[in-house]
C-alpha cells in the first residue's frame, strides 16, 4: 500500500459516525421545525387576539389550527427530547439508581425505551389509520366557503414525528444494551 493509499482511506470518514450525524441532524432539524411551529402559533394567536380587539371577530380557523398544531409540535419534538436525554421520569429514583448501579440502570433505561417504542409504535399505526382515512374522505378543518385547511398534512407530520421518535427509542435500547450485558463485576449488590 503506497502513501497515497493510505491516505485515501484515512480521509475516509467512518460510516457509522457519519450516519449518526445525519440521523443527529435529521431530529435536531425536525425538533426545530417544532420550535419554529411554537413560533407560528403564538403569532397566530396574538393575532386573533388583536382581531378580536380591534375588530371585534376572531380570525377563522384559529382553534382547529391551534389543536392540530399543538400536537403536531409535541410529537415532531419527541424525538429530539429522547436523543438528549430531556424526557422527564421519576429521576428521583432513576438518576440515583443509575449512579450506583449503572449495568442494572442501563437495563431500566433499555426497558423503558423499549415500552416506549412499543407504546409510540402503537399510536403511530392508529395514526396511519387516521391519515388515510383523512385522504380518502378529504377531511378539512374550517368553514366551506371562508377558510378550510385539509387535515392530511398535519396529522402526515404527526405520523413523521411519531416514526422518528419509535427510531430514536429503538437506538436508544441498542445504545444501552451492551452496558446493561457488560460482563466483570456487577456494579454494587
Amino acid at each position: 500500500m503506497t502513501n497515497d493509499d493510505r491516505t485515501q482511506t484515512d480521509a475516509r470518514p467512518d460510516t457509522g459516525a457519519r450516519a449518526a450525524r445525519v440521523w443527529g441532524a435529521l431530529v435536531d432539524g425536525v425538533g426545530a421545525i417544532g420550535s419554529l411551529l411554537i413560533v407560528a402559533l403564538m403569532l397566530v394567536i396574538c393575532a386573533d387576539v388583536l382581531s378580536r380587539n380591534i375588530v371585534g371577530a376572531s380570525l377563522p380557523l384559529v382553534s382547529e389550527l391551534g389543536a392540530l398544531m399543538v400536537v403536531m409540535i409535541v410529537y415532531l419534538q419527541l424525538a429530539t427530547t429522547l436523543r438528549h436525554d430531556r424526557l422527564a421520569r421519576a429521576d428521583v429514583f432513576y438518576a440515583g439508581f443509575r449512579a450506583l448501579h449503572p449495568r442494572k440502570g442501563a437495563l431500566l433505561g433499555a426497558l423503558f425505551d423499549l415500552a416506549g417504542a412499543w407504546v409510540i409504535g402503537v399510536m403511530a399505526l392508529a395514526t396511519l389509520r387516521v391519515l388515510e382515512r383523512d385522504i380518502a374522505s378529504g377531511q378539512f378543518i374550517g368553514v366551506t366557503g371562508v377558510l378550510t385547511l385539509p387535515t392530511w398534512p398535519f396529522r402526515a407530520a404527526i405520523l413523521a414525528g411519531m416514526t422518528i421518535a419509535v427510531m430514536q427509542f429503538v437506538l436508544s435500547v441498542l445504545a444501552a444494551l451492551p452496558l446493561a450485558a457488560a460482563g466483570g463485576r456487577d456494579d454494587r449488590a
